[in-house]
């Protein structure tokens, strides 16, 4: 697979829906301790919309759904994924995370955002939108609720997790991906794994993301390394408060083969009265599975959005 660059693929993609390459670029973000924010931003103008992922994944999941939704939008690399820094503590989970995010929106917007979190990123999300409401006008998470049980879907993540931390190159990545039945079509997969690995000066290939270093490490401990703590963590919502806690409008996006149940969606919505329910024809990535269907759930909440200004 040749070294490309990390937006070679957005014409294609963008031909393949009949629509022109965006505006791209990356943007760091120093934080006040010294580590590095990295996300991508879409269009020349602020961003309307805000997008975290999932665990293990990168700001460029969101690529199709940002080409079908076509609107000024930022989607970050959480911490120890893609090009932001790794944690120290091996902290990732929501409430840690969340800081960083809300000074993103800080930095790089001039109004509230919609805020977008698939999987962890939707956790985070509500993270946020409980602590700084004046940030956020209103909530899209995606197959992620705090009643999920981590010893269904996201045991598979986990064991993807566990891994060899190193590769002799992307195509051995590409193959254990759809080994696992993530990534969509071959082509797709390809796509991700350039997008979420790095060759290193050795010429061997490794997962950007810090999950699959501290399975690697859980093992050589001893551990089951489909389970060390900070994986665990960030897959396992630890309660309800952070949602209850959001003023804003909800709205629960559930793939139908993914983590959240019909009985886990309709807990969702007995503890946060008004949320919205919408169910996709996906597994859990939806953003990758079904990034036109997710785009149209984006877009009709944008389009109930009469948020002012920050100031």
């Amino acid at each position: 697979m040749p070294e490309l660059d990390e937006f070679s693929f957005l014409p294609a993609q963008a031909a393949s829906l009949g629509r022109a390459a965006p505006t791209a670029h990356r943007v760091h973000l120093t934080l006040s301790d010294g580590r590095s924010l990295s996300g991508l931003r879409w269009g020349d103008a602020p961003p309307r919309v805000t997008l975290l992922h999932g665990a293990g994944l990168n700001a460029h999941t969101w690529d199709t759904t940002l080409l079908h939704l076509g609107v000024p939008a930022l989607a970050l690399d959480l911490p120890g994924h893609g090009d932001s820094s790794w944690r120290d503590d091996a902290a990732y989970v929501a409430r840690v995370l969340a800081p960083d995010v809300v000074a993103a929106i800080e930095a790089w917007s001039d109004r509230p955002q919609t805020l977008v979190g698939h999987s962890l990123g939707g956790l985070t999300a509500a993270a946020v939108a409980a602590s700084r409401p004046d940030l956020v006008s209103q909530l899209v998470i995606v197959d992620i609720t705090p009643g999920v049980d981590p010893s269904a879907g996201p045991a598979q993540i986990r064991a993807f997790f566990a891994g060899p931390t190193d590769w002799a190159s992307r195509d051995e990545l590409v193959d254990r991906a759809l080994s696992f039945g993530l990534g969509g079509t071959r082509e797709a997969a390809t796509r991700g794994v350039f997008l979420n690995s790095r060759v290193r000066p050795d010429g061997r290939v490794e997962w950007k993301h810090h999950f699959a270093h501290l399975a690697a490490a859980a093992a050589a401990a001893g551990a089951d390394p489909t389970t060390p703590d900070a994986v665990r963590a960030v897959l396992t919502a630890t309660g309800w408060d952070d949602i209850a806690a959001v003023t804003r409008p909800i709205t629960l996006v559930r793939g139908e083969r993914g983590f959240v149940t019909p009985a886990d969606a309709e807990e969702f919505t007995r503890r946060v009265p008004g949320a919205e329910v919408r169910s996709l024809a996906t597994g859990h990535n939806a953003q990758e599975e079904g990034p036109g269907a997710l785009a149209a759930v984006i877009g009709d909440a944008l389009s109930n959005d009469g948020a002012p200004t920050v100031p």
